[in-house]
């Protein structure tokens, strides 16, 4: 089982950046995949970013492309995510998620972090 805590979100204005932080534990971080999540109100949950758990980064969704980016910190067992040029639709809860057995199926959930984008 891996643990995953989200931070960095907050309520921002349209155009702005924020960077969102998933701290991980619980097993080495170099052997799983992990993911970005989000969901809007009334909307179905959205993966937006995965990195493999060599690095390398497999998906952007084509809403984020060009905008956001994933990325890992070894040394902190903590992945990034680098949201530019926000937009008031990429307002939604934001979650990471540990793909441990490394199927593309996301087992392990952080609680998530609100991000507000005001137009």
């Amino acid at each position: 089982q891996v643990q995953l805590v989200e931070s960095g979100g907050g309520l921002v204005q349209a155009g702005d950046s924020l960077r969102l932080s998933c701290s991980t534990s619980g097993r080495s971080f170099s052997t799983f995949t992990v993911g970005w999540f989000r969901q809007a109100p009334g909307k179905e949950r959205e993966k937006i970013a995965v990195s493999l758990w060599s690095g390398r980064t497999t998906y952007y969704a084509s809403t984020v492309k060009g905008r956001f980016t994933i990325s890992r910190d070894y040394t902190k067992d903590t992945v990034y995510l680098q949201m530019n040029s926000l937009k008031p639709e990429d307002t939604a809860v934001y979650y990471c998620a540990a793909d441990i057995r490394r199927n593309g199926e996301f087992d392990s959930w952080g609680q998530g972090t609100q991000v507000t984008v005001s137009s």
